[in-house]
């Protein structure tokens, strides 16, 4: 397969439906999705979809990846590396968390299912990324040890927003994760503004798997 033929058709395509940061552009183009899916799926690797990854899970539509990175760095449009430090909740297999190091000084993310935490490290380490902090955590009670972060994101939906997650939000950060049920979700973008006050703007639908609470040995 001609990969990068597929990625500049994908970055293309993404272009078309609405990603308009051609830094988000850019990092969809370097980052090898392939490297990060199910070798069954390697074919369909450059497609706008989520595919299979095991253990119920998924490695999100790149579309809703560039959408989600866009929202937190929209406003910095000259720099490089517009956030300081970033908190992914849910891991997967290291996709998203291999755009987001493009962006930031350093991924911190965690993964409840330690199957997938351990095959994101070797995923990110085999692309070259080295700025992110991986463990194996229930994402629902944030990072585990006292942190502030610029931004939060979440790649499982959640009825509502863990009073624990807005706690480590940064002043002024910016938190964007999929809320609703199985049937019904949709974007929730959430700034920051003072300790107890945010602002928040619902966005597109989206669909994600649940976020569940605990850790999973496998």
């Amino acid at each position: 397969m001609n990969f990068e033929f597929a990625r500049k058709e994908l970055t293309k395509e993404l272009s078309q439906k609405g990603i308009k940061d051609p830094r988000v552009l850019e990092a969809i183009y370097q980052i090898p999705r392939h490297e990060f899916v199910d070798p069954t799926f390697t074919s369909r690797s450059y497609q706008d979809m989520s595919l299979p990854i095991g253990h119920q899970q998924t490695i999100s539509q790149p579309f809703v990846v560039a959408k989600m990175t866009e929202l937190l760095i929209q406003g910095n449009v000259l720099d490089q590396k517009p956030l300081g430090t970033v908190l992914e909740i849910g891991t997967g297999c290291g996709y998203q968390t291999a755009i987001l190091a493009r962006f930031c000084r350093k991924v911190f993310s965690l993964e409840r299912i330690e199957a997938l935490s351990l095959r994101a490290d070797t995923n990110l380490k085999k692309v070259g990324v080295e700025n992110y902090q991986l463990r194996w955590s229930d994402g629902t009670l944030g990072w585990p040890t006292p942190k502030k972060f610029d931004a939060i994101i979440c790649t499982a939906a959640i009825s509502q927003i863990p009073k624990k997650l807005k706690t480590q939000l940064e002043l002024h950060g910016k938190l964007i994760c999929p809320v609703g049920d199985g049937k019904k979700q949709h974007l929730l973008f959430l700034e920051k503004k003072s300790k107890d006050e945010f602002h928040e703007t619902i966005l597109d639908s989206v669909l994600f798997v649940p976020m569940l609470e605990g850790k999973v040995s496998e």
